[in-house]
């Protein structure tokens, strides 16, 4: 591991951390934390545009990191400062400042945005979306994003009704699937359904009320082209105006006696019976 920069708890780089918590701070500064060696290894080798500073920019910029785990992780430290990142070493106690878990991992990474156009989402022509149309809690919103990652989804989409992309517990619940596919944020729900269903795309609603089944969906074939899922709210679910975009409202079936599914489950459910019904279907002119 070559020498990194020894920094004491009052220097400047520590308080801008430490001001990343709060969300007004992250949307002027356009940077966020990242937490552990899994969300810091990925950042290291993610690249991306979403602060406009031109194709190819790495999205780690600095990296905190006290001695132990430095050396514990030094791969990854080397892998830090080889994509240019600046590398600063801190006691146990500043990482505590700067930390947004009980039990801090040692290492904390200061990203660029990369959200991406919800432009740039539709024109790759996306055969599997997520939209969180009105996920409040961050917790789920990273729990979601992980599940479309691992469905091999192509894309996901918040709505301006949905949870800051960039908060510290969204980001630490995506697991590191942040980094992996295309996030757009702020999008009006209804351009969200209008441009993805403009570009071949059906849309459907996840709703335990909905009056189809998705295993009938299955059962029938429906499930193989482009699909979005809207996934809602996890008290309420998705409201009625915002149901009535979809192409269908979709329930999970409950073959037992479960009074209903967590927002998570469901997303990952219908997620995953998109991608499994997909994979037995050729792509058309619309899946590329």
């Amino acid at each position: 591991m070559g020498t990194a920069e020894l920094i004491s708890p009052r220097n400047p780089r520590v308080a801008f951390a430490r001001r990343l918590a709060r969300r007004a701070v992250r949307g002027k500064e356009r940077r966020f934390l990242a937490e552990g060696p899994q969300a810091v290894r990925e950042a290291v080798s993610h690249r991306g545009t979403g602060d406009g500073a031109g194709p190819g920019r790495p999205t780690l910029g600095e990296l905190f990191a006290t001695e132990d785990a430095a050396a514990r992780h030094a791969d990854i430290v080397d892998a830090a400062r080889a994509a240019g990142a600046r590398v600063l070493l801190a006691p146990d106690a500043t990482m505590a400042e700067i930390s947004q878990t009980v039990t801090p991992q040692g290492l904390i990474g200061v990203c660029h945005f990369l959200d991406a156009p919800f432009e740039d989402v539709l024109a790759a022509r996306p055969r599997l979306v997520a939209v969180l149309a009105h996920v409040r809690d961050p917790g789920n919103a990273g729990t979601v994003l992980r599940c479309a990652d691992a469905a091999g989804a192509d894309a996901v989409v918040l709505t301006d009704a949905s949870v800051d992309l960039y908060n510290p517990k969204s980001v630490r619940a995506s697991a590191g699937s942040l980094f992996h596919l295309p996030v757009a944020v702020g999008v009006p729900v209804e351009r969200a359904v209008t441009g993805l269903r403009a570009h071949g795309v059906r849309v459907l609603a996840a709703d335990g009320a909905g009056e189809c089944d998705l295993d009938d969906e299955l059962d029938r074939g429906a499930m193989g082209g482009p699909t979005a899922w809207l996934f809602g709210n996890e008290a309420w679910g998705l409201p009625e105006p915002t149901r009535a975009l979809a192409d269908a409202a979709v329930r999970v079936p409950i073959h037992g006696r479960a009074e209903s599914l967590n927002l998570a489950t469901a997303a990952a459910v219908c997620l995953y019976a998109s991608a499994r019904a997909q994979r037995g279907t050729p792509p058309g002119p619309s899946g590329g």
